[in-house]
C-alpha cells in the first residue's frame, strides 16, 4: 500500500554506524583509496545500506537527497560493479539540469579514473562524452541523442535517475520513460528522490520493479518526540566563509565557545586554516584555552563538553542522518547548520525524524506595514504548505551569482506584478450623488513593461490624489486607459504629462473630447 505518494516495496534494515570503512563494504582497494584521498573514510548510514544492494545489481529506490552522501552511494558502487571496456556508456545518469549533470560528472571524475573508467556529460564541455563509461545528461538531451543515434545505449548496465522529483516537477517523467526503450530491459535501475512526487511514485510502480527502498522508513512522515529547534543558513561554496561569519556572530553575542562540526578531517583542516587566518584560534573540543572547537566525531565531542557552559554548535555540512543530527545538536540550544540549497529537503526530513524543528537563520523581522505583513504571511503559508525543494534546486545557479535574499526579493517583485491590485473601497452610502468619472489616455503600455502598480503609484505620487480617486486601469499594448474622478482629471493630466515611467516619456490627455459633465460616466468602477 502506498502512503502519501510513497511506494511500498521491500526494505533493508539499517546498518547504523557499525561500518567503519568502505573496505568493509567490499569496494575495490583503488576506490577505497580514492575516497580516502577526498577525506571520505567512514560511510554514512545511507552509503552503508545502499552500496551492497547496488553492487548486487538490484533495483533500488533511494528516498534521500543531497547531504546524505547519496552521490557516493550509487557512484562508487556502480563504478565498482561495471566493467570499463568498450566505447559506449555502461552507466547512464539522468540529471534535472545540464549544470547538475556537469557537476556530477566532475564529482565522479577522480573516483572513476581510479577504477579505470571515464566520465562525460551531454550539453557541456566534454570531449566525446558518448564514449564515456559513465554518461551524465538531462532526460531531454539523452533522449534527443538516442533518437539521432548520437549515443548507443544498448550496452547500458545501469541507469540512475538523480533528483527525480525535480525532473518530474519541471519536465515530467515522459522523457525518462522513453529513454528506457533504448536500453536493455534487464539494466539495473536506481532512482533517487526527496520528496516523492506523484509522478515519481507512478514511475517507480511502472518501471522499477522489485526495488529495494532505502531508508526503509519514510523520514518525510516520521514524527519523533520534539527535542528542540535547529536553525539553518543557505550558502554557496566554499562553506568555510559562512562558518567564519557564524563563528564571529556567535562569539560577539554570548557564546563562550563555538563547536564547529565537519564531516571529515580535510574539511575541519580547511575551516581551521581560515579561522586562524582571521585571528580565531581553534582547537580540539573541550580545550578551554581557545574559543573555537573543531569536531568530526560527534560522540567524542559530546563527551568533551562535560562541565562546559555557553557552547554554541555550528555544522559545516548537513548531518548525514537523524542520529548524526541529534548527536551534534542535542548538546546545546540547537545551533546552526550551514547547507547548500539542494540539501534543504534532506535536512528537513532528517530533522523531523530526529525530533527537531528547522527554521532559517536569522529569524525574519516583522514590519509595521500591512502590505509587507501580507506578503510575509503568504510566504509563510507557502513555506509550510508547498514543496519548495525542486524550486530551491532550480534557483541554485542564481545563488552562485546573487545573494539568496536578493533572489527571493526579485521573486516577490515578480509575484506582486502579477497579483491584481486590491479593490477600491466601497463608498459609504451618504445620500450624496456618486462622483463622475473621466477616462484618461496615457502613452505608455504593456510593451514598455508597465504594471498597474507603476501607473497607480505615479498618479497618486505625482498628482497627489488619493487612490480612491482612481478607478479602472486598462493596460493595452502601446497605451493605457485610466478612469479617475472628474474633479481631479485635469490635475492628473498636468502632473503626469512629460514625466517618465519605465524609461518612457508619458503623454497624458483625455481619452476623448470632454463635453462638460456629459462626457463623464456615472458610478464607481473597479480597479
Amino acid at each position: 500500500m502506498a502512503v502519501q505518494g510513497r511506494v511500498s516495496r521491500p526494505s533493508v534494515s539499517s546498518l547504523a554506524h557499525d561500518v567503519d570503512s568502505f573496505e568493509e563494504l567490499g569496494l575495490a582497494p583503488e576506490l577505497v583509496e580514492a575516497l580516502a584521498a577526498d577525506g571520505l573514510e567512514q560511510p554514512t548510514s545511507l552509503q552503508a545500506e545502499a552500496l551492497p544492494v547496488i553492487r548486487r545489481a538490484n533495483n533500488l529506490f533511494l528516498a534521500a537527497g543531497p547531504g546524505s552522501g547519496i552521490t557516493v552511494a550509487w557512484g562508487a558502487a556502480l563504478l565498482d560493479r561495471v566493467e570499463g571496456e568498450g566505447d559506449t556508456p555502461k552507466v547512464l545518469v539522468l540529471a534535472p539540469s545540464r549544470d547538475r549533470a556537469d557537476y556530477l560528472a566532475q564529482s565522479m571524475g577522480r573516483l572513476a579514473d581510479s577504477a579505470g573508467h571515464t566520465v562525460g556529460a551531454l550539453g557541456s564541455h566534454w570531449v566525446m562524452p558518448e564514449r564515456a563509461t559513465m554518461l551524465f545528461g538531462t532526460p531531454a538531451d539523452v533522449l534527443a541523442a538516442a533518437k539521432s543515434s548520437g549515443i548507443n545505449l544498448k550496452a547500458v548496465e545501469a541507469i540512475v535517475v538523480d533528483q527525480a522529483s525535480r525532473i518530474d516537477t519541471f519536465e515530467g517523467m515522459e522523457a525518462t520513460e522513453a529513454i528506457l526503450e533504448y536500453m536493455p530491459k534487464e539494466a539495473q535501475r536506481v532512482v533517487a528522490a526527496q520528496p516523492i512526487t506523484a509522478g515519481v511514485s507512478k514511475f517507480l510502480e511502472g518501471h522499477v520493479k522489485r526495488a529495494v527502498t532505502i531508508p526503509g522508513e519514510d523520514l518525510s512522515v516520521v514524527d519523533a518526540p520534539k527535542r528542540g529547534t535547529v536553525r539553518f543558513r543557505i550558502v554557496t561554496e566554499p562553506r568555510e566563509e559562512a562558518v567564519l561569519e557564524m563563528v564571529n556572530h556567535l562569539l560577539a553575542d554570548d557564546a563562550r565557545h563555538v563547536l564547529v562540526f565537519c564531516r571529515n578531517e580535510d574539511r575541519a583542516a580547511d575551516v581551521g586554516d581560515l579561522l586562524t587566518l582571521h585571528g580565531f584560534v581553534a582547537g580540539a573540543p573541550g580545550d578551554a584555552s581557545v574559543p573555537v572547537w573543531l569536531g568530526v566525531d560527534a560522540l567524542a565531542a559530546r563527551a568533551a563538553l562535560d562541565g562546559h557552559e555557553g557552547v554554541k554548535v555550528v555544522s559545516c555540512d548537513a548531518p548525514a542522518d537523524a542520529d548524526e543530527l541529534d548527536r551534534r545538536h542535542g548538546t546545546s540550544d540547537g545551533g546552526i547548520v550551514v547547507i547548500l540549497a539542494r540539501e534543504v529537503a534532506h535536512l528537513r526530513a532528517t530533522a523531523r525524524a530526529a525530533g527537531y524543528t528547522v527554521v532559517p537563520f536569522p529569524p525574519a523581522t516583522s514590519s509595521g506595514s500591512a502590505a509587507v505583513a501580507e506578503i510575509q504571511q503568504q510566504l509563510r503559508s507557502a513555506l509550510e504548505a508547498e514543496d519548495t525543494a525542486p524550486y530551491l534546486l532550480a534557483l541554485e545557479p542564481l545563488f552562485e551569482e546573487h545573494d539568496p535574499a536578493e533572489v527571493a526579493a526579485a521573486a516577490v517583485a515578480l509575484l506582486r506584478k502579477k497579483m491584481p491590485p486590491p479593490p477600491a473601497p466601497e463608498l459609504p452610502n451618504t445620500g450624496a450623488p456618486a462622483p463622475a468619472w473621466a477616462k484618461l489616455f496615457f502613452g505608455v503600455g504593456e510593451r514598455d513593461g508597465l504594471s498597474t502598480g507603476d501607473l497607480l503609484g505615479a498618479i497618486t505620487g505625482e498628482a497627489g490624489v488619493p487612490g480612491t480617486s482612481v478607478g479602472r486601469i486598462d493596460i493595452k499594448e502601446s497605451h493605457t486607459l485610466v478612469e479617475v474622478h472628474d474633479e481631479v482629471a485635469r490635475k492628473v493630466i498636468t502632473a503626469l504629462n512629460g514625466t517618465t515611467i519605465r524609461g518612457r516619456a508619458v503623454r497624458a490627455d483625455f481619452d476623448r473630447p470632454k463635453r462638460g459633465t456629459g462626457g463623464a460616466r456615472k458610478g464607481p468602477a473597479r480597479r
